[in-house]
């Protein structure tokens, strides 16, 4: 005979005396007691100081920062869907002791009681977790990857279209006075010409049209002029004061999203081939060790280059010390970049462009340009360089140029005295005259040490760990955490979003090592 399945009791309708405790569902080393045990350690007296005294009770900003991180933690950033789970889940109720915050308290916290605000909270979590012994501060591997804004992928400003657009409007405004000209010409007589036509200032554009418009008065002139002018007058003042505002905004940018001002457009790679579009973004700059986000700021620029300064200014600020040695890849290797470090005592490990072509042209035996500037031999003593065939290539001078940062560099110029008839000239240059180089010494004495830095046994294993150390943690956040687009909008709002996002991840990688 068949023995009968037994069932395990279901005491969903059994009565207790006491009702049980939330701490018993919540295992010793579940990542929300961590987050609990950390947000408890820190100093938030600057968001404390934001609530004014009187009126109802409110939420405690420590309650609503655990929330907010373990939330985060949990990959779920909808303030509604954390209000959700405040209700359902066993471990918010837990970590938030049974407060039910809803969804516009949640909201209003993150993107104002933290704004501006988060960083220091963040900061003395990282050291915190040093103290601990999960990373340390003094070598940190920076690099960045871009993150779609919450903005229109469609409706967007060019800085190039701004400058288009006012020209246009001063041609038109030169047309249209050419034409007073002529209708003056024919009855010999000359008008009183304005004193400006550029479209800068709204208001110089409307009295130029006014003042159009009173040299034609009483005139016999064309319909369609008439019907410009009329378009002219209605229209160029307030778009003009549009372009203002836009160019205000968009400030030394090549573009920006018109419903997130502070977004600027960037290509983004969408898949293993890295093909992708053009999409309102932000630049993240992120600093690890040993896996653990030490550091991150938001740029609107594309390229990284630009960004490293004030990525390490920012580090420098958040712990009041410098990290003893920085490794980047070649997108941060410039002259400016270097003579910062420098400057700043931080060894720095930082490849430039065509590092890894020349290793392999060193390694192969190529050389592809065996003329070019960087190949011909440099006499230090005498600041002579010399040509492919020994002839020497006296300094006649030398001139600063300034980069779009406002570095300036100071570039030699070399020439040779007689290239006329020279077997080799075909294949040493292309000028008509004689040959001139243009050398940045300092530029060279700085990739000259980064290589040597590059390429010891301490920078082959610097570059072999920041591959695995900064990149790793991108990849965390865009796959495992899903988190591949902000929620909010102006990178004040955005900066506090992508912290919770980087203690979120530091915080989980605490609950692996335990």
């Amino acid at each position: 005979m068949k023995a009968s399945p037994v069932w395990k009791t279901n005491s969903q309708n059994q009565l207790s005396l006491l009702p049980p405790s939330f701490d018993d569902f919540v295992p010793e080393n579940h990542p929300v007691r961590i987050v609990n045990t950390i947000i408890d350690q820190i100093d938030i007296r600057s968001i404390e100081k934001t609530y004014k005294g009187g009126g109802t009770s409110s939420y405690h900003p420590r309650d609503l920062l655990k929330i907010l991180v373990y939330s985060y933690l949990r990959n779920l950033y909808s303030s509604r869907k954390i209000e959700r789970a405040l209700g359902e889940n066993v471990h918010f109720m837990w970590l938030s002791g049974s407060i039910r915050p809803d969804h516009n308290t949640i909201s209003n916290f993150r993107s104002g009681k933290l704004k501006g605000k988060f960083k220091k909270i963040f900061n003395q979590v990282v050291i915190l977790l040093a103290e601990q012994g999960h990373l340390n501060l003094k070598d940190i591997y920076v690099d960045g990857t871009k993150i779609e804004a919450n903005a229109n992928r469609y409706t967007f400003v060019w800085g190039k279209s701004i400058k288009t657009s006012r020209a246009r409007i001063e041609k038109q405004l030169k047309d249209l006075w050419r034409y007073v000209e002529t209708v003056y010409a024919e009855e010999e007589q000359k008008p009183n010409e304005p004193d400006n036509f550029q479209a800068i200032d709204p208001q110089k554009v409307s009295d130029t049209i006014d003042q159009i418009n009173q040299a034609l008065q009483g005139k016999d002139i064309d319909k369609k002029v008439k019907q410009k002018l009329n378009y002219a007058k209605k229209n160029w003042p307030k778009n003009v004061e549009k372009y203002n505002k836009q160019e205000q905004q968009i400030g030394g940018r090549n573009s920006m999203s018109k419903t997130d001002p502070d977004a600027t457009f960037m290509r983004m790679k969408e898949d293993h081939m890295l093909n992708g579009q053009l999409k309102p973004g932000y630049n993240l700059q992120a600093s690890t060790n040993n896996q653990f986000i030490a550091n991150y700021t938001l740029a609107q620029t594309t390229a990284d280059t630009t960004t490293l300064i004030d990525h390490t200014e920012d580090f420098i600020k958040g712990y009041d010390q410098a990290p003893d040695a920085l490794t980047a890849d070649a997108g941060y290797g410039s002259d400016e970049n270097y003579a910062y470090l420098e400057e700043k005592q931080i060894e720095a490990f930082v490849k430039y462009n065509y590092f890894h072509k020349e290793q392999l042209d060193e390694k192969r035996g190529t050389n592809k340009k065996p003329f070019a500037a960087n190949k011909l031999y440099y006499n230090n003593e005498t600041d002579t360089y010399y040509c492919p065939m020994g002839q020497p290539m006296e300094h006649i001078g030398s001139y600063q140029r300034t980069t779009a940062t406002g570095y300036r560099q100071n570039i030699d110029r070399y020439q040779a005295k007689n290239c006329r008839g020279c077997q080799l000239r075909p294949l040493c240059h292309k000028a008509k005259g004689n040959r001139i180089v243009e050398r940045n010494h300092k530029l060279i004495r700085l990739k000259a040490k980064a290589k040597k830095k590059l390429l010891s046994p301490e920078g082959i294993a610097h570059r072999k760990q920041r591959c695995w150390d900064v990149e790793a943690v991108f990849g965390n956040i865009k796959h495992n955490m899903n988190f591949k687009r902000f929620m909010l909008r102006g990178i004040e709002k955005v900066e506090t979003e992508i912290g919770l996002i980087a203690m979120a991840h530091n915080l989980k990688k605490v609950t692996l090592a335990i």
